[in-house]
Order: structure tokens, then C-alpha cells, then sequence
């Protein structure tokens, strides 16, 4: 059975995760249910439950939200067409994009306006690359991999820009824009990385321990992708990883042979559902447990004005 634990810090939620939920909470208590969310306020089933309690009521388009309802969007941003549908449908719309998000599209639609043909770096389906995709359809053209950064074609080689995802890999993002410099040496970029400094705080956390640990535990949504981002870097280091939702994910047979495991949880975690899961050790007899505060990053988003108080 498992001697130790070690959990990562920073870890959980990140400053635009922490901006959203803050968001769909504050509506909630200013006007009562229901407030309507298009998609998952975050990825994170637990969040989403707990806010459903409340009255938020989570839908697929704007179109399912009843005229003149209150309306929150979604951290991961959306396209243009959203806002358009949720005016011609007279319903308050409270914006809850991650700041961070919000610059890839502004990077994004300026790049296009300037005549470049713009290589968005992301996860094909992702909510994010969705909305970001949409900012310019005509211009933007999306890059999952290494292999399709080098097989990548352009009209014009001269006129490329480059933008990407928020919540990747940063080492795979790095080889990703690598290879597109090579092929399109006059690419032009972001003056700072698109990865957002929780993405990156967090790999970079995880890394510290991974010398230290057998086996890792991401605490996070399988539809997460910084949390699946996570997993992936402990497994490119030779660690075997797994991804879990919560204590009642656990059992003993997955730690066999284990003697010490690293504990992480993605951006969009809370960090009860950590606790737990440092908890369902401790009540098998593990008491040597590293337990460094998680929150850390001393970063806070403004919320939106209409809720502001």
C-alpha cells in the first residue's frame, strides 16, 4: 500500500475558473433562479452540480433560454453568432469568458484583418477552439499535432500568424511551433504565450514532483483539458497517471506496488474534491502527507460590471 503522498501546489481553481463560478453565484443571488448557462460554466461535473442545485440551468444554445431570460456564457468563450442570436432574443447576457480566452480572439480576428492566414493550435471539438475558430472561419486554420504542423499547407507562406488554445501541453505546444517556424519562417506569434499562467503554473508544479512519485492522480473532468494536459505530462515523464473525478474513483487495487503518489488537480477542480481524495489515503493509514496550500497564484479577474458590487 501507498507510504506517502505528495500533492502538487499550485493547483484547482484558476482565476478565470474562479471568475465564472463567482459569476453564475452572484446572479443567482441577485435575481434568483432560474440564470440560465450555455454548455458547462466550467469543465467540471461537481461545480456544475452544485450551481444546478442552486437554480442555474445549463442548456445547449441560447435559443433554449426563453426570450428576455437572464443568460451567463461559459469560461471556454464562444462565437460570434452567440451574442448576436442572445440580443435578437432579448436575453441579458452575462459574459463569463475567461480574460485569457478573450485575447486569442482579439489576437486572432487581428491577424485575419491584417491579410494572415492564422494557424490556430488546439483540440479539434473543444469548446475553446470553437469559439475561437469562429472569430475568423474564412482565415483560421486549425493544427492538433506535430505530424499535421509538418504536413500543414498554405496559399501564401509569407502571410502566416499563429495562434493557440489556452489550457495545452506547453511542451507539446512548444514542438507544435517549432516545426510551423521551420516551415513558415516569416510566422508571426503572440508577444506572449497563449498558454495561460494557470496551465503553465500547473505542468510546471506537477514537474517539480515527478522525480519524487511512482504513480500520479489527476483530480479532474475527463472533458478538462488542462486536466487531461496534466496527465499527459506525467506520462511523458515515464509516470504512470491517472484521471480521476473524485475519492469514489479510488480503489485500492489501482496502488499496488506504490509507494509514493503525486496528487494534481486541473484549473477547473474545486479543492474539496483534492481534500477528499488526500482523504481516502489518510483513512487507510497513509499520515505522511506533503499538503502544500494550493492557491498561490495571487491573480484575480474583475467581474463583469452588471454583477459587480
Amino acid at each position: 500500500m501507498v507510504r506517502r503522498v505528495i500533492v502538487a501546489a499550485p493547483r484547482g481553481f484558476c482565476a478565470g475558473v474562479h471568475r465564472a463560478v463567482e459569476i453564475v453565484n452572484r446572479a443567482l443571488d441577485l435575481w434568483g433562479p432560474p440564470v440560465y448557462v450555455r454548455h458547462q460554466i466550467v469543465h467540471n461535473a461537481h461545480v456544475v452540480g452544485e450551481l444546478e442545485a442552486r437554480g442555474a440551468v445549463f442548456v445547449e444554445s441560447e435559443n433554449d433560454v426563453p426570450k428576455g431570460a437572464r443568460l451567463v456564457l461559459a469560461a471556454h468563450g464562444v462565437p460570434p453568432s452567440v451574442y448576436d442570436v442572445a440580443a435578437a432574443r432579448a436575453l441579458q447576457t452575462i459574459d463569463a469568458t475567461c480574460p485569457l480566452v478573450s485575447k486569442v480572439h482579439v489576437e486572432a480576428r487581428r491577424y485575419a484583418a491584417e491579410g494572415y492566414r492564422v494557424v490556430l493550435v488546439g483540440h479539434a471539438g473543444h469548446d475553446e477552439v470553437v469559439g475561437t475558430m469562429a472569430q475568423a472561419p474564412e482565415a483560421i486554420v486549425l493544427v492538433e499535432t506535430v505530424e499535421q504542423a509538418r504536413s500543414l499547407e498554405l496559399p501564401d507562406a509569407e502571410r502566416v500568424a499563429y495562434v493557440t488554445q489556452t489550457t495545452l501541453s506547453v511542451d507539446e505546444t512548444v514542438e507544435i511551433v517549432a516545426v510551423l517556424r521551420a516551415r513558415f519562417p516569416s510566422i508571426v506569434g503572440p508577444s506572449k504565450s497563449d498558454i495561460c499562467f494557470a496551465t503553465t503554473n500547473r505542468q510546471t508544479a506537477l514537474k517539480a514532483i515527478l522525480e519524487d512519485v511512482d504513480f500520479v492522480l489527476v483530480v479532474g473532468s475527463p472533458e478538462s483539458s488542462n486536466s487531461n494536459r496534466l496527465a499527459e505530462t506525467a506520462r511523458r515523464a515515464g509516470i504512470p497517471a491517472y484521471l480521476v473525478e473524485g475519492e469514489s474513483a479510488l480503489e485500492e487495487a489501482l496502488f499496488d506496488g506504490v509507494d509514493t503518489v503525486g496528487i494534481t488537480a486541473g484549473a477547473s477542480t474545486p479543492e474539496e474534491l483534492v481534500a477528499g481524495v488526500v482523504d481516502w489515503f489518510r483513512s487507510r493509514g497513509v499520515t505522511d502527507i506533503d499538503l502544500p496550500d494550493g492557491h498561490s497564484e495571487g491573480v484575480v479577474f474583475k467581474l463583469p460590471a452588471e454583477i459587480a458590487s
